[in-house]
């Protein structure tokens, strides 16, 4: 596992370069053509590996059972010079080691050991490349496969430093709010301005009041952007938001608010795009019951599984209303997106062994 972990550490695959990207799931897909898998590469760069299940689904054959992985990360090229590959006691360190690539490498050890003997309906996996951008491209892929599976299993990692899985996720959105003033020079005719950044910082707190942690709506303002110089009245600025949200009704009332805003000074013009991008994926009978087995498996193996509901958003996010989805089967560690990123070594083993057993036993 430490060897072909290496060799997808070693590719750097920033989201932002497809052909680096395309470089890991090339390897990949070497590995799933080894196992003697039916490969696809499908519209928009996702990648679709069959084991012992039929490209057209009929209820002949049975439904397949789904596993989701990405193949891009958060980091840029040239971190391996600043993060390098490392051991350190049972911690691994390295850019995209928990997030997700051995996750990747975990799901093809489990696939390796069940020998080809596949369970009825087989098994598909949906390797993408944009995960961390918000799955524009893999998204439609992703559903489709959902709604034909019997069940979806996600190898992103468990919840950080933990043996714990994913049984919920807050929905994400991101809106940009643009506002249009009119400039003016500060100092002669100030009152010819129509300043943008007085528009943009009102509708900060306006935005903000929207969240009700209690419930699990969260709304951060994490980027403005405005003015052209101290002495002139700004005439646009631009905010930039991001939205977690436990439930879609939260996510439709944040959203009709966030559309109904409008600047008093009616000199200055509003525009908004964005929306919800991941919808929740609200903890129900499904997952919790892919869970319980896994639990079960888990205890037999020999260690403790729980289970939590986290704030980021995963491809889960959009199989989970389609298909009974449990999430977190990657690699336990720390650290996504952080420079301390590591996968722990000690644990590693024993969640691919659990990975083996649902895929023969869901």
């Amino acid at each position: 596992m430490l060897s072909d972990l290496r060799t997808l550490v070693d590719i750097e695959s920033p989201s932002t370069d497809l052909a680096a990207i395309c470089r890991v799931m090339d390897v990949v897909e070497r590995w799933a053509l080894d196992l003697g898998a039916e490969t696809h590469a499908l519209p928009g760069g996702t990648r679709l590996f069959n084991f012992g299940a039929a490209h057209q689904v009929n209820a002949a054959d049975g439904q397949p059972l789904l596993v989701l992985a990405h193949a891009d990360t958060v980091w840029p090229h040239g971190t391996l010079q600043t993060m390098p590959w490392r051991e350190d006691g049972d911690r691994l360190y390295g850019p995209g080691t928990y997030d997700m690539k051995a996750g990747i490498v975990g799901l093809f050890h489990a696939l390796r050991a069940l020998n080809h003997q596949w369970p009825r309906g087989g098994v598909q996996v949906l390797l993408s490349p944009d995960e961390e951008t918000g799955s524009a491209s893999s998204r439609a892929h992703i559903e489709a496969a959902a709604r034909n599976a019997r069940a979806v299993l996600v190898v992103e990692p468990p919840v950080a430093d933990s043996h714990n899985l994913k049984t919920g996720r807050k929905g994400t959105g991101h809106f940009s709010l643009h506002f249009q003033g009119l400039a003016s020079h500060a100092g002669n005719k100030p009152q010819e301005g129509a300043s943008a950044i007085t528009a943009a910082a009102k509708a900060v707190l306006e935005v903000q009041a929207l969240a009700r942690p209690e419930t699990g709506t969260t709304i951060s303002v994490g980027l403005i952007r405005g003015g052209s110089a101290v002495n002139v009245v700004p005439a646009e600025c631009v905010l930039d938001i991001d939205l977690r949200v436990s439930t879609l009704a939260e996510a439709e009332r944040v959203t009709a608010a966030v559309q109904a805003m409008t600047p008093d000074d009616p000199r200055v013009k509003l525009t908004i795009t964005g929306g919800l991008n991941r919808p929740p994926f609200e903890q129900g009978g499904g997952s919790l019951g892919l869970f319980e087995r896994a639990q079960a498996t888990a205890q037999t193996l020999g260690f403790t599984l729980g289970h939590e509901v986290v704030g980021g958003g995963s491809d889960g996010n959009f199989t989970a209303p389609l298909s009974p989805t449990l999430d977190g089967l990657g690699a336990p560690g720390d650290g996504a997106h952080a420079s301390h990123e590591h996968i722990r070594l000690d644990r590693w083993p024993d969640h691919v062994r659990l990975l083996t057993r649902l895929l023969q036993e869901v």
